[in-house]
């Protein structure tokens, strides 16, 4: 990607697909897919409505918050993004995007929250990666 404000197309596109690629894998429990969207030395921050934030450092610490919050869920997850922003400075890609989490069980829909995504992409081994994704939850979930 060059140095610009406003990613090109090729680029959006590129950079839709991680994001997309990481909620899907994350709402199919793929979860080698899921570590791939994450650089070795990702971050991932989440604060849920005005609570302390958290962190999770290293790709295997956030593929075992990964697991661990999969272990505790019986429905179907769906995470739909929408609202994508991104910006490129000194080759580093922002992003920010909304989060709505749905989840259905027993033949029941329900939104259980929406968020606002705050991401750093940067390209690793010829690949885009996160590495730092950060999360804030308007509730709990």
């Amino acid at each position: 990607m060059t140095d610009v404000t406003q990613a090109t197309m090729t680029d959006r596109i590129a950079i839709e697909t991680l994001l997309n690629t990481y909620s899907l894998a994350y709402d199919s429990r793929d979860l080698a897919t899921m570590e791939s969207c994450f650089a070795a030395d990702a971050v991932f921050s989440m604060q849920i409505a005005g609570q302390e934030p958290v962190s999770f450092d290293g790709r295997a610490t956030i593929m075992k918050l990964m697991t661990d919050s999969m272990a505790s869920q019986t429905d179907q997850r769906r995470h739909i993004n929408s609202n994508l922003l991104v910006s490129e400075e000194d080759g580093v890609v922002r992003t920010t995007s909304y989060l709505t989490l749905v989840a259905t069980e027993g033949n029941q829909i329900q939104l259980l929250s929406s968020g606002v995504y705050r991401n750093e992409i940067v390209e690793d081994g010829g690949v885009l990666r996160f590495r730092r994704l950060h999360l804030d939850l308007d509730k709990s979930y």
